[in-house]
């Protein structure tokens, strides 16, 4: 049978292997394979592993927040998000997302009520820090400060 699919190719019913619950906070760099649900806090820069497959994905839920990068095949956003974004395929913004900072995706999906307080750049591949496709490379980063306005 068929089943539904979302824009970008992801499917209807996600998975999720690790989730951070909204009690927990993580300090430093939080590197994932297959999906992520963030309902906590994650100081330090949020990365899919180089293996991982197109269906990879990052959730932020409404009470979740990122102080940093996020880099990741999908990304969907309805919290907080103090850093870039960097989605090689596909990035939902629900109505509470909030992010500071650039979102580079290939397609995108943005509700009334979401915020990016940055630019919106479309590209046909995202290129990861220092050159290279994000799908094909680890992405190695420093940490970085952020301040809330």
């Amino acid at each position: 049978m068929w089943r539904k699919r979302r824009k970008g190719g992801l499917p209807a019913e996600l998975q999720f292997d690790t989730l951070i619950s909204e009690k927990t906070q993580i300090e430093g760099r939080l590197e994932f394979s297959g999906g992520v649900h963030l309902d906590g806090k994650v100081i330090g820069n949020v990365s899919a592993l180089p293996t991982d497959t197109a269906s990879t994905l990052v959730r932020v839920s409404r009470q979740g927040e990122v102080r940093g990068n996020i880099y990741a095949p999908n990304v969907i956003i309805n919290g907080r998000v103090y850093g870039d974004v960097y989605a090689s395929n596909y990035v939902e913004l629900a109505e509470n997302a909030c992010i500071n900072g650039n979102v580079y995706y290939r397609f995108i999906e943005m509700a009334v009520g979401a915020e990016v307080n940055g630019s919106l750049v479309h590209q046909e591949e995202v290129v990861a820090e220092g050159g290279g496709d994000l799908k094909d490379r680890l992405i190695e980063t420093e940490s970085a400060s952020f301040t809330e306005a």
